[in-house]
């Protein structure tokens, strides 16, 4: 339950890469994968998109940002949003950008949040706000519909400001809206959304994701930026190889409805504990207890899970892709035993 990081790679994933090693294959994305992979995003948002592949989580954000920014310009986004709390600073030092962070109660701006600071555009000594980034699931478990990214795209379009979607966990809130390409459409590429960093190392791919360009003009140098930021990837047919498997057969999907559905068994089979404080099912794959000692020391001397909230007593639990019923409920009973404590 410690993190979806942790889980392994899918089968199919696997075997995608090693099909791809069976052979020498120009770099830089020169190979029959990388324009394959490409084009099943378009497929996926049903439009021309521009897509590039990077290392991981943090280089598509900064890949991304990097895109959409001009010098003096600033980034409004959650507290609690990966950018500014567990990318070590990376926007900042790589961008030379300042991160808005502004509290909120469940990890989702509000377009009253965007317009709170739209003061600090057209003046000179400021930062100017100029990119809105939100997170789809965010970092709190919780999801936007499709309706709330549109009203956070039309306020920022509407103050010239661009939107920014980290979907690291985006297949997660996908399978939570819909499970379907048209679902996954409504809060992205239909609601507005400029630019997306695309999840799929969470959801059961080795390595790999993917910086996607609604707005395309935005895309007119990102293959030098790409290269400046440190993330292009010399074989990148093992990363596009994944893809072209990812985005078949509804595969995305089918992993991520698993994961979903593996925390709300997890919920289920936990709620009864009052002091845990589990009193809503999980929108995606991702619990938030309350552990106090000893039994927190207890359970997670059997078996680890991260920190959330410590003067709180708060932990998040993580289901994943592989995870089963079985796995469930011994996690559930393992509960149970340090809850005695």
């Amino acid at each position: 339950m410690a993190s979806d990081n942790a889980a392994g790679i899918h089968p199919e994933i696997l075997a995608a890469i090693n099909r791809a090693n069976n052979f020498h294959a120009l770099g830089y994305g020169h190979d029959e994968y990388t324009p394959q992979a490409k084009m099943l995003f378009n497929q996926l948002f049903d439009a021309d998109v521009v897509t590039e592949f990077v290392f991981g989580g943090t280089g598509a954000n900064v890949l991304a940002l990097a895109c959409m920014l001009q010098p003096a310009q600033a980034v409004i986004c959650s507290a609690t949003a990966h950018i500014a709390v567990d990318e070590a600073g990376a926007p900042e030092r790589f961008l030379g950008a300042k991160l808005i962070d502004i509290p909120t109660i469940d990890g989702k701006l509000r377009p009253s949040d965007i317009r709170s600071v739209a003061h600090l555009r057209g003046n000179i000594h400021h930062a100017e706000p100029a990119v809105v980034s939100i997170t789809q699931a965010t970092e709190l478990g919780t999801i936007y519909t499709a309706e709330e990214v549109r009203q956070i795209c039309d306020t920022a379009h509407e103050l010239g400001m661009l939107v920014h979607m980290d979907g690291a966990r985006i297949t997660n809130a996908a399978a939570a809206l819909g499970a379907t390409a048209k679902a996954l459409r409504s809060f992205t590429i239909d609601a507005g959304v400029d630019v997306l960093s695309f999840g799929g190392v969470k959801a059961g791919l080795m390595f790999g994701e993917a910086v996607v360009f609604f707005n395309t003009s935005l895309a007119s140098r990102v293959g030098y930026v790409r290269k400046q930021v440190g993330q292009l990837n010399s074989k990148m047919r093992f990363v596009s190889a994944q893809y072209v498997e990812f985005l078949q057969n509804d595969l995305l999907f089918k992993l991520a409805n698993n994961a979903n559905a593996m925390a709300l068994a997890l919920f289920e089979r936990t709620r009864h504990h009052k002091s845990l404080g589990l009193t809503t099912p999980p929108a995606v794959n991702s619990l938030f207890p309350t552990i106090h000692e000893p039994a927190a020391a207890a359970l997670r001397e059997w078996t680890f899970f991260w920190d959330w909230d410590l003067p709180n007593n708060q932990y998040r639990w993580m289901t994943a892709w592989d995870m089963t019923v079985d796995d469930i409920e011994i996690f559930a009973e393992g509960v149970s035993q340090a809850l005695k404590i």
